[in-house]
């Protein structure tokens, strides 16, 4: 976080364990303000307990965390949950079946009935609802009981508003649409947002920065697209998108392997590698006499894209991206090549 940036949430050395499991081991996370960051990570990797942190449900073993340049757990105190002015958003969305949209909205709002109503008013217009105060939940969609929630969460103007997994429980095509929506929302009130997913699409494409949680720690933060084409470890790269391995080795930052001579894009020390190509770095054509090195073992089509399963010469098995009107038919002879340089990363075990 740079000096002229204005603080959203700081976490320095935060711990937490629950009994003899270790969970959160050490995190650190900066978030400026008025940005939104994903924490990205396997279930069970210590996220939602990273955010109940925040929100002031849990207490930390170790460490801080801080709202805007004020402590608010650590430091041998703690401030309660409902001081913090911490917004969340959980999975389900949790609206009141027996409350109207503008009752939930309002739920929890101090002040005049007048001053709520407005207050209701407008951030049901701010996320597409205006009209609809008087309906019941139930006879919202789920896209749209999802931007009632996200109404409520905003309606008492948090600092910082956390999102637990909030699309989960849409379908897919739906879940794509509304948090798109939610996200444009979001930037557009300013509002500096936490959101916590282990759906890796989701937190590249909706989050100004990226952090990703592995084995209690941040193995690293940064802009999506930098996580995506230069993860720091083998880990990393491996939980970050599709990935197609190969054994090979390093000389001088050039890494040889079955499918020939790359320049390695990050460094890497010379020796046994494990190289970490993405499917669309990969091309197949049809084979000119000589250039034959793989065959094509299978084919799965998804529409506008599909996957071309190869076996190399030397029996490795490649899974590759493609347009999805390539023509490919099992057991014919292919060339694979790889565009540009690679990902390399010290093999584990040494060969």
């Amino acid at each position: 976080m740079t000096e002229d940036v204005p603080p959203g949430v700081s976490v320095r050395g935060l711990h937490k364990s629950f009994g003899e499991h270790s969970v959160l081991s050490g995190v650190e996370l900066a978030i400026p303000a008025g940005t939104i960051t994903s924490v990205l990570g396997p279930s069970g990797c210590g996220k939602t307990t990273l955010l109940r942190i925040v929100a002031g449900f849990d207490e930390p073993d170790g460490g801080v965390v801080s709202i805007c340049g004020h402590a608010v757990a650590g430091q041998g105190h703690s401030v309660p949950a409902h001081r913090r002015r911490v917004g969340l958003m959980p999975q389900e969305g949790a609206l009141f079946p027996h409350l109207s949209v503008g009752r939930n909205v309002g739920f929890g709002l101090t002040g005049s009935a007048r001053d709520t109503s407005k207050e209701v008013a407008y951030w049901l217009e701010v996320v597409g609802l205006a009209g609809l105060a008087d309906s019941r939940p139930h006879e919202l969609s789920g896209g749209q009981q999802q931007r009632v929630a996200l109404a409520r969460a905003l309606a008492p103007r948090p600092r910082v508003l956390l999102l637990d997994e909030p699309f989960a429980s849409l379908d897919a095509g739906l879940r794509v649409r509304v948090r798109e929506d939610i996200a444009e929302i979001l930037r557009a009130a300013d509002t500096t947002a936490l959101l916590v997913t282990h759906d890796q699409s989701e937190a590249l494409s909706l989050a100004d920065s990226v952090a990703l949680l592995l084995g209690g720690r941040i193995t690293q933060h940064g802009r999506p697209a930098e996580l995506y084409a230069r993860p720091a470890d083998l880990a990393s790269a491996r939980f970050i998108g599709a990935t197609v391995e190969l054994r090979g080795d390093c000389l001088d930052g050039v890494v040889t392997t079955a499918l020939g001579r790359h320049r390695a894009r990050v460094p890497v020390a010379d020796g046994p590698v494990v190289v970490v190509l993405r499917p669309e770095e990969l091309r197949l054509h049809d084979a000119a006499d000589g250039d034959v090195n793989a065959r094509v073992t299978g084919f799965r089509f998804y529409g506008a894209d599909a996957v071309v399963h190869v076996a190399m010469s030397d029996g490795v098995a490649l899974r590759l991206g493609s347009p999805g009107d390539v023509q490919v038919e099992n057991g014919a002879p292919v060339a694979v090549e790889v565009v540009g340089d690679v990902l390399a990363y010290a093999s584990p075990t040494g060969g």
